[in-house]
């Protein structure tokens, strides 16, 4: 336990001003609050730094006296999950654990899932199978997010192995549970086993629901197979289940990797006339089609068709111009589509960011990508090791070596460590060019290892 408060503990002097600015700042006015917001979890919203959570935390248990509860820990313990603090959360757990805090059920599925995310399954079964002792009582919602969670993280054996054992741990599995087992085989390219699961799921009497078709109708047509894909759509309406905007996407799907565009957009106006309306997903496979194809206006007409119909595009259709754009060396073109989109009201996520910044990088525009990347860096979202250390060269090549060293200080403050080559172009810069940087980069290395 000693070593755990410690761990709260490390950066609590450094924050003391931070407290203090958080101590004085204003309430923000709450509009007929239906219960009493918890001062611990108001101050918490505004903060990003793990580092200065926690020290807030200690602050109003050592100022305040004021004692955590389940709120309390529960907000804390997302916060730090989102940061991937980790080692802090086991700690608050431990905590937790110890004072004998009852947990809701919600706490450990949103771990399970920040675990898995963050490529940590086996951290992800450790808390499922220990949440007994925190008196928290394990429903179906937690054993199907452990299934989703080993199935996103490759652990498919696993995940089949739970599935069947399900009986034993006193679950008795529903659709959701079914459909992850379905989409698991069909990942693996195994369509006899899926629909051995299906099969099963019938004789269980569990209803199968648009989503179990979809995946299967999702499988033939990202195959291309048009007529296996219409056959399960056929089915599933026999079956008494409304085909949604994904399940006429997956088909249209098909059709464009069939190179029957036409058709595909027909389908649109023949979902509308079955009473289901047009989605975001299906002007997307369009969009989609046309980009990987080159043909750019008519993509970007798309878009001017979307708000004729009233339909908000999202970042994920910019992103499908920005992607292709990117392939066909036009970052100029797509950094236009960035602000365009940026103009209108829509706030780029890292995907989008990526694309430019290592479009940039690949053509050579170091400067440009240096702009981009402090424009991320601002928006709170964060490049790949690969694009860092690809500018870094880049920017010392072109003799920015100030540039350089900012984006290496960058680096540092997310733990990312610039890789040999971008180590050797920074010091043999800073040696002057000369061979005797490479020989100190490498000493550096070998007296590391």
């Amino acid at each position: 336990m000693h070593k755990g408060m410690s761990v709260l503990r490390k950066t609590h002097c450094n924050y003391t001003l931070l407290r203090h600015f958080h101590n004085q700042r204003p309430r923000k006015p709450h509009k007929s609050p239906l219960r009493k917001p918890i001062p611990f979890i108001t101050d918490l919203k505004d903060i990003q730094n793990s580092d200065e959570a926690l020290a807030i935390y200690h602050d109003y248990i050592e100022t305040g006296g004021f004692k955590h509860d389940y709120p309390s820990y529960s907000s804390l313990i997302y916060k730090l999950a989102r940061k991937r603090n980790f080692e802090a959360v086991e700690t608050l757990l431990q905590q937790l654990h110890h004072y004998n805090v009852r947990c809701k059920e919600a706490l450990f599925i949103g771990l399970i899932q920040h675990y898995g995310k963050s490529g940590f399954p086996d951290k992800a079964i450790e808390l499922f199978r220990r949440m007994p002792s925190f008196d928290c009582y394990r429903s179906l919602q937690s054993f199907n997010a452990i299934l989703n969670t080993l199935l996103e993280n490759g652990r498919f054996d696993d995940a089949d192995e739970m599935f069947k054992s399900c009986s034993k741990m006193g679950f008795r599995p529903n659709a959701v549970s079914f459909n992850i087992m379905i989409r698991g085989w069909l990942g693996k390219g195994k369509w006899v086993e899926a629909r051995k699961v299906f099969d099963e799921m019938l004789e269980r009497e569990v209803e199968p629901t648009v989503v179990t078709y979809n995946s299967q109708i999702g499988f033939w047509s990202k195959k291309g197979e048009f007529v296996e894909a219409k056959r399960l759509f056929g089915e599933m309406i026999r079956k008494g289940k409304k085909p949604n905007a994904v399940s006429y996407a997956l088909l249209m799907e098909a059709l464009c990797s069939n190179g029957k565009f036409k058709e595909a957009k027909k389908m649109m106006f023949d979902m509308e006339y079955q009473g289901c309306r047009p989605r975001l997903v299906n002007y997307g496979v369009l969009m989609n089609d046309l980009a990987e194809r080159g043909n750019f206006d008519e993509a970007k007409s798309l878009l001017v068709e979307l708000k004729k119909r009233r339909i908000k595009p999202d970042v994920v259709m910019y992103n499908i111009l920005i992607n292709y754009l990117c392939k066909e060396c036009k970052v100029e073109e797509a950094y236009k589509i960035l602000v365009e989109m940026q103009v209108h009201g829509f706030e780029p996520n890292a995907a989008t960011y990526r694309m430019i910044v290592d479009g940039f990088c690949n053509d050579g525009k170091f400067d440009e990508g240096l702009k981009v990347l402090n424009a991320m860096l601002t928006s709170r979202h964060c490049a790949r090791l690969e694009t860092f250390c690809c500018l870094v060269i880049g920017l010392v090549n072109n003799r920015k070596t100030d540039d350089a060293c900012f984006v290496v200080e960058e680096m540092m403050k997310r733990r990312m460590s610039p890789d040999f080559l971008s180590w050797e172009a920074l010091v043999t810069s800073t040696c002057g060019g000369d061979r005797s940087g490479h020989m100190l980069v490498s000493e550096l290395v070998s007296s590391n290892g």
